[in-house]
């Protein structure tokens, strides 16, 4: 049982009698549901002789006694779970003004003071925290209203008619501002909204969201620095901010923006900020999943004696037990090279409690297993051809930097399926139209030719693809081939996608680095029957706004994948283009 809060300015001025009065019977009596349908009243005393006067805490100002009142907050109860007994605790209290004669102290509707009493499941965490939401949170992942879990939410009027301004057109951006503008109508149509003292956030059905929204219904008072413009929507929300905290000390407000400068100029102020966390797979993308494990330099003194072995087909197998068992996951890679021991290449095929089945690999450096005419070159291109000519992996994502072959081997790997073995009728390829530099313009033509000037990539493959495959038949050869191999590739624009069914199709989604998570999502439901989707991207050359490489598409992938025992994933290490491009990428 922790020990019960201090006593709060507020409650020192409250006689004993009227303390207890106040106090006891809504402990000893009152159920859970009914706390959290009536306000809570606490007996205040304004003079020595007005002692046990009660004041109602939602009506009660925030401001100055001859100013309107700025928000009002309702104090609030949770409802506990059956096994969970009600904790008290205290979040704050916010300092009664002192004048030359006595004035009323008042019990005060904001969420920091030491009469709100939250229920909760486990221990008291601390105060609840109001955030204030910036215009592009809210454009960036609609659903970040439901993310701050028990906290509050405000949002300023200057972003709900900067939401307004985005909702026209039919970009990712406007999509995202319409579906927040529905959500926001959604809350405030829920039974028994009452916006003065905030809508209930797990009204609309999404209970992992505690907290309560505010909306800035009244001018507030705060003054910023001259060199700050006041009319620019920035400077208007960092206003709101400065104004709410002074409100509602010492509770914390804070600035959740994804734009840095924000939260730059928020500081400079001393005023807290922070980016949108939410949408972050991965806080550190080194913690990103590469696809490949060695095995420690003991591994066969220590298992070699324990390990299952058999043959089957044109591949070995190994089970294994030991620690190393618990790291491993599904299609992911391991190797064992050490100086006088027999090296190892193999892929995880079974993992099963305490044991695991390694399968060995293809050896498609050989030339005789040239896909297309390539032969791999390192270890983990070699890892990445067995995953892309292999039937039953549904799912493929490569990563690494420039020049280490990802688009030639998915595309060696899907014309070697889809012209020799029949097994996809053809290849279809997209990716994001993310500039580098300045826009070109609108360019003319078909789906198919405006997609062109994005495919660059894919004809410099081609054109390497074309003459290993053609060998010394000649110019008229060498167009036929170009031909054929041109009639079963389809250059498909993103931005008609959605809708479509994709049957017994191989799939090369390119630069998926520059995709958000949803629209990742989008692409890869449209696979159907015998479709094999691949991904690639370079998580270094991120171009689209508020994508990291903690919140990239094609990050959420890689780490939503990994495990499934229809998907793989692999990062290539080792560049091969040339000597220019590999010492380029280490130093620039």
């Amino acid at each position: 049982m922790p020990l019960p809060p201090a006593p709060s300015r507020r409650a020192a001025l409250l006689a004993p009698e009227a303390f207890e009065v106040a106090a006891r019977p809504r402990v000893a009596t009152t159920s859970a549901n009914e706390a959290v349908a009536t306000p809570q009243r606490t007996a205040t005393a304004t003079a020595p002789t007005r002692a046990g006067r009660k004041a109602d805490s939602v009506a009660s100002s925030l401001a100055a006694p001859d100013t309107a009142p700025l928000v009002q907050i309702e104090t609030r109860a949770r409802t506990p779970q059956p096994s969970a007994a009600p904790v008290a605790r205290s979040t704050g209290t916010r300092k009664a003004r002192s004048t030359d004669t006595p004035a009323a102290v008042t019990a005060s509707t904001t969420p920091a003071t030491a009469t709100t009493t939250r229920t909760r499941k486990s221990a008291p965490q601390g105060p609840t925290k109001l955030f204030v939401l910036d215009t592009n949170v809210l454009l960036h992942d609609p659903t970040s209203l439901f993310r701050f879990e028990e906290h509050d939410i405000f949002l300023p009027m200057i972003v709900l008619e900067e939401l307004d301004g985005h909702k026209k057109g039919m970009t990712e951006v406007a999509r995202n501002g319409r579906q927040a503008s529905r959500t926001l109508d959604a809350l405030a149509a829920a039974q028994g909204a009452d916006m003065a003292k905030g809508l209930k956030l797990d009204s609309t059905g999404q209970r992992a969201a505690g907290g309560h929204l505010f909306f800035q219904t009244v001018p507030l008072d705060y003054s910023l620095p001259t060199s700050l413009p006041p009319g620019k929507a920035d400077n208007q929300i960092l206003g709101v901010v400065e104004a709410l905290r002074k409100l509602h000390a010492p509770r914390e407000v804070v600035l959740v923006s994804k734009d840095i400068n924000m939260r730059v100029k928020a500081r400079a102020l001393g005023l807290t900020a922070e980016d949108y966390q939410n949408d972050k797979t991965l806080e550190d993308g080194d913690l990103l999943y590469a696809g490949v494990l060695a095995l420690p330099p003991d591994f066969w003194a220590k298992s070699g004696k324990n390990v299952e072995s058999w043959q089957s087909g044109a591949h070995t197998y190994y089970r294994i037990g030991g620690p190393i068992v618990p790291q491993l996951m599904i299609n992911q890679f391991v190797y064992f090279e050490a100086p006088g021991e027999p090296s190892l290449f193999a892929r995880v095929s079974e993992i099963r409690e305490k044991t695991a089945v390694l399968q060995t690999l293809k050896d498609y450096g050989s030339a005789k297993n040239a896909v297309w005419g390539v032969t791999t070159r390192n270890r983990e291109q070699n890892y990445a051809m067995n995953l892309l000519m292999d039937p039953e992996i549904d799912f493929v994502t490569l990563t690494g930097t420039a020049g280490t072959g990802k688009t030639l081997l998915a595309l060696a790997a899907g014309l070697t399926q889809v012209l020799d073995d029949r097994r996809y009728t053809e290849i279809i390829m997209t990716r994001a139209t993310v500039s580098v530099g300045e826009d070109i313009g609108f360019l003319p033509g078909t789906e198919e030719e405006k997609m062109g000037p994005w495919m660059g990539a894919l004809d410099d493959n081609l054109e390497f693809l074309a003459k290993g495959d053609g060998g010394n038949a000649g110019e008229w050869g060498r167009a036929a081939t170009n031909e054929l191999i041109r009639s079963r590739i389809k250059i498909k624009s993103m931005n008609f996608m959605r809708g479509r069914t994709f049957l017994n199709k191989y799939v090369i989604i390119d630069e998926a680095q520059n995709l958000t998570p949803k629209q990742m999502k989008t692409l890869i439901t449209r696979a159907g029957p015998g479709t094999k989707i691949i991904c690639m991207g370079n998580l270094a050359q991120i171009d689209t706004p508020y994508l990291t490489e903690g919140s990239s598409g094609l990050t959420y992938a890689v780490d939503r994948f990994k495990g499934w025992p229809h998907s793989g994933h692999i990062t290539l290490a080792r560049g091969e283009r040339s000597r220019l491009a590999d010492f380029a990428s280490e130093v620039l």
